[in-house]
């Protein structure tokens, strides 16, 4: 068990301390993200970017932390932030096309994408423009 120092000097602390609060916030609005936004396609942003940024955060303090406490250098958490920085945007990425892959299997149009806009007067579209009757007779 390690021992937790009772007095740790402000230039570690406040370092430390302002990490993990913007960690915690960038966090905390990405999570918010997915809660409140409509559309799967707009949700899949806000954890992709806040898993990236906000950890870094958490293991920036942690690595700052442990390297004055232990009085080393203490790097074993740029490997765990290079492997989320490297995993989580590859991994939203590739929802993002299931997703799409899946909407186009199923025939379904993407609900963010809007519906196409009626062509403007005076323009006749393909469904507008009559075909001559075989019989002879104008409709």
């Amino acid at each position: 068990m390690m021992n937790i120092p009772e007095d740790i000097s402000p230039w570690l602390a406040i370092p430390v301390a302002l990490l993990l609060i913007c960690g915690s916030l960038i966090t905390l609005i990405g999570t918010l993200g997915l809660l409140r936004l409509p559309h799967f396609y707009q949700r899949i942003h806000g954890p992709a970017i806040s898993i990236t940024f906000g950890a870094g955060s958490f293991l920036l303090a942690s690595m700052l932390y442990f390297t004055v406490l232990q009085q080393r250098l203490v790097i074993h958490e740029l490997l765990i932030t290079a492997f989320v920085m490297l995993t989580a945007p590859v991994t939203a990425m590739l929802l993002m096309r299931t997703a799409v892959y899946r909407d186009l299997r199923n025939g379904r149009q993407s609900p963010d994408l809007k519906p196409a806009t009626p062509p403007a007067s005076g323009h006749a579209t393909t469904a507008e423009v009559k075909k001559p009757r075989s019989d002879g007779e104008n409709a």
